[in-house]
């Protein structure tokens, strides 16, 4: 017999799986409460897409590399084109974070969390790591189970109280302290040619811009990095590091790019530019050769071809000719 529920949504609420968790959690957060959002909408109007290469922060002891803003940015990023204020909320205890959900769930609300991957049960063995940025949503509360909308799963997910505040609490790099958010009514349920195209012009900042450690200039330091590794331990676990940041946590570099490309179909509608979709169908190009650009640093590491650490890094720096290229045509056909 089924436990009957001890919470629910003030609303019916529609899981929706996507391909990042961050911006799935967006899009489906915004349409739950009034303003029908797609991913990558989410994504493209947050300005999210971006690269850094960041060597002064550890994960698993070797440089952050990223390929997307930090997090809560996209949910940050969302605040202004739908008129709309977050809540976001940290805790000391565990015990004081699983009070507050519950008292929101009890009020009819849909929250989102950020977790830990490592903590999460429904999260298969093979696939758990200490990862403190993963983002969902609770909609429910079922016994002592939690009712989870995880947008990387196919479908809803159950989870035992203990090990979501496990998850929540979790130590590290990027710590999540319970953090816990929901919004207000969006005042705007569409956003507006105008926020689209704004949102365009600050990705290209991003990318083309001056900073170092950041965009295409970010990527020409780390195939600078890669130019200096030798065929040794270190050397080839610094490459299957790079393929896993960028294939395997969130959708990484080329899993971005299409995300993105797909914001720009509907930013052609929306702004009425017909020339991005001519440039979304370039920048999924630029998305497979990031594939392949990962492809032939895997089978080097699984030694089916020669290590050659110079090839990894022309490739690199292939791709950030490329990028340059396309972020300077996308800000020209916007402005």
């Amino acid at each position: 017999m089924t436990t009957p529920a001890l919470t629910t949504p003030a609303r019916p609420f529609q899981h929706r799986h996507a391909a990042h968790c961050e911006s799935g959690v967006a899009a489906n957060l915004f349409t739950h409460y009034g303003a029908p959002l797609s991913e990558a909408m989410a994504f493209g109007l947050s300005s999210a897409l971006s690269f850094a290469y960041l060597p002064f922060i550890k994960l698993t002891g070797f440089p952050l590399i990223a390929y997307r803003m930090p997090p809560r940015f996209i949910l940050k990023g969302l605040r202004k084109p739908f008129n709309v204020r977050l809540h976001f909320e940290t805790f000391v205890t565990p015990q004081q974070g699983q009070l507050r959900l519950d008292q929101l769930l009890q009020q009819g609300r849909v929250v989102g969390l950020q977790t830990s991957v490592f903590w999460l049960p429904y999260f298969p063995q093979d696939m758990r790591f200490h990862f403190n940025a993963h983002n969902l949503l609770v909609y429910g509360k079922e016994g002592d189970d939690y009712l989870i909308s995880d947008p990387v799963a196919e479908e809803p997910q159950r989870c035992a109280s203990a090990d979501l505040q496990r998850a929540r609490f979790a130590k590290g790099t990027l710590a999540p302290k319970g953090l816990l958010y929901y919004p207000d009514t969006p005042r705007r349920k569409a956003p507006s040619a105008s926020a689209v195209r704004q949102a365009i012009i600050k990705t290209t900042r991003i990318m083309v811009g001056p900073i170092p450690l950041v965009g295409v200039r970010g990527m020409r330091m780390l195939a600078n990095k890669i130019d200096k590794l030798q065929a040794d331990e270190y050397g080839l676990n610094f490459i299957g590091h790079i393929v896993r940041m960028q294939e395997e946590i969130g959708t990484g570099g080329a899993g971005f790019r299409f995300l993105y490309a797909s914001f720009l179909q509907e930013a052609a509608t929306l702004c009425a530019l017909p020339s991005l979709e001519l440039l979304a169908e370039r920048l999924n190009s630029i998305g497979d050769d990031w594939r392949s650009f990962a492809l032939q640093a895997v089978r080097m590491i699984k030694g089916r071809d020669p290590v050659n650490f110079a090839a990894l890094a022309a490739a690199l720096r292939a791709l950030a000719a490329q990028e340059r290229e396309f972020f300077l045509a996308l800000r020209q056909a916007v402005q």
